[in-house]
């Protein structure tokens, strides 16, 4: 593995095949049927120390993170800092797999010689399959909840951040996790990923990443419980009663945070005609402060994107924004895997830049009229994940909140915002499914109807 700001070497890592898929989901087996076998509350005891050690190893989880994935040292300690917290919840949440009872009597012909109720059980063998921009919490969101369920897991992290997933996977094991419960497969998701999602023995896949991986998955996947986290193009609507100032610092972070490498990263933002000018006076000269450089060094405040290819991408994309005639009126230029944090105008919202998920730091500016022209664009993608809105009217706020269609909707702050334990997931071709400790474990598990019969019918 080597690092992408300047290809030093970060670490070795064995290459998983076809064979190495098999032997995982053998050990799965094997190891579900212990685990789901287990008391909830010794599961939970494993987990919190593993969540001790994460706390322990933290800060050798975010040197690795930042190493590997080109995030600046300051949000990798970040990220790595929240880990043993996201184990606790999750850990937590699989101790309380409540059932409820049902009334039967209040079925035409059936007396009160009946009891129902239902049971919630592991699903079994979870496949995991996480992203290269969060390597710590994208993998622990899903492997945290389903380990605490009573599931065994077979992880297959990004193919350029395998280091961060093995040294969580660690931690796992180190804390008393029995063997064959976790798994984590190295390699190229063409090579690994169609065995792992369309063998029968997987009873549930949970997926984040591009929403054509995310089809493919579910065109091939058979009859399996998934979740999928998939693309995205949020958008912030600024209204003339906003703000300006509070919007303007908010977007230079919510769209420039892990070099905008991140699916609730801002990318758009509507303007009304009347403040537009005012906010764009306010955002960039913040935008122009962000420093870019070695990701190592505290200073620097934007590291890396993950590839040049990446890199080359985004530059063009932003490039590509002026020819078609928006104005760029700052950043877009590419020095190896570092593109400058952009802002660019006047984009046409129907144009790819606005429609399409650029994954980089650059946030595209459009003008709306008038409140129903600024909700219409918001919606006006084929994605749902996250929004913002920013207003000082409680009203508008409101409707906002009906109106716009997005998993999460942030009043007066952008969609680059995440509590751990809240629901999260999105709407539309941003996919389907929750994570978030209680919703994932609740989507790690089965529901078993129960009839206690005192008589027969």
């Amino acid at each position: 593995m080597t690092s992408p700001f300047d290809g030093s070497t970060v670490g070795t890592v064995g290459v998983a095949g076809p064979e190495d898929v098999e032997v995982a989901l053998a050990a799965a087996e094997r190891g579900a049927r212990a685990w789901r076998r287990t008391p909830a509350h010794e599961r939970m005891t494993i987990l919190l120390r593993a969540a001790d050690l994460a706390d322990q190893r933290a800060a050798k989880i975010a040197q690795t993170i930042s190493s590997e994935s080109g995030k600046t040292i300051t949000e990798a300690t970040g990220e790595a800092s929240r880990s043993g917290d996201l184990i606790r919840l999750a850990a937590f949440e699989g101790t309380q797999l409540y059932g409820e009872t049902l009334p039967l009597d209040a079925n035409r012909g059936t007396g009160q010689d009946k009891v129902g109720f239902t049971l919630r059980q592991p699903c079994g063998v979870v496949v995991a399959i996480t992203p290269f921009n969060y390597p710590a919490l994208l993998v622990l969101h899903k492997l945290a909840p389903a380990l605490a369920a009573g599931n065994a897991v077979v992880l297959k992290p990004a193919t350029a951040t395998p280091l961060t997933a093995l040294e969580l996977a660690e931690c796992f094991v180190d804390a008393g996790l029995p063997e064959g419960v976790l798994s984590v497969l190295v390699g190229s998701g063409g090579v690994l990923g169609d065995a792992l999602v369309t063998d029968p023995r997987v009873r549930k896949i949970s997926f984040t990443g591009s929403t054509a991986t995310g089809e493919h998955i579910a065109r091939v996947a058979g009859v399996k419980k998934l979740s999928l986290e998939l693309g995205a193009s949020c958008p912030v609507v600024v209204l003339p009663d906003a703000d300006l100032e509070l919007a303007a610092g908010a977007v230079a972070l919510g769209g420039y945070v892990n070099a905008g490498q991140v699916c609730i990263s801002v990318q758009r933002v509507i303007t009304h005609p009347e403040v537009t000018a005012d906010f764009l006076d306010a955002l960039v000269p913040k935008v122009r402060a962000i420093r870019t450089g070695d990701p190592s060094s505290p200073e620097t405040t934007m590291g890396s994107l993950i590839t040049t290819a990446e890199a080359e991408r985004v530059e063009r994309a932003i490039a590509q924004a002026g020819v078609d005639g928006a104005r760029v009126l700052t950043g877009g230029e590419r020095d190896g895997t570092v593109v400058t944090p952009a802002v660019v105008t006047d984009v046409d919202p129907k144009s790819p830049f606005s429609q399409q998920e650029l994954f980089g730091p650059a946030v595209a500016v459009s003008p709306a009229a008038d409140w129903e022209s600024a909700i219409a664009q918001a919606n006006g993608t084929a994605y749902g994940l996250g929004a913002g809105i920013f207003t000082s009217d409680v009203a508008g706020a409101v409707r906002a909140i009906r109106e716009i269609d997005a998993g999460s909707v942030h009043i007066n702050w952008t969609p680059l915002w995440r509590a751990d334990l809240m629901p999260y997931g999105g709407l539309k071709g941003s996919g389907y499914g929750k994570e978030g400790p209680r919703a994932a474990v609740s989507e790690m598990t089965e529901v078993k109807t129960v009839v206690l019969h005192g008589r027969p019918w």
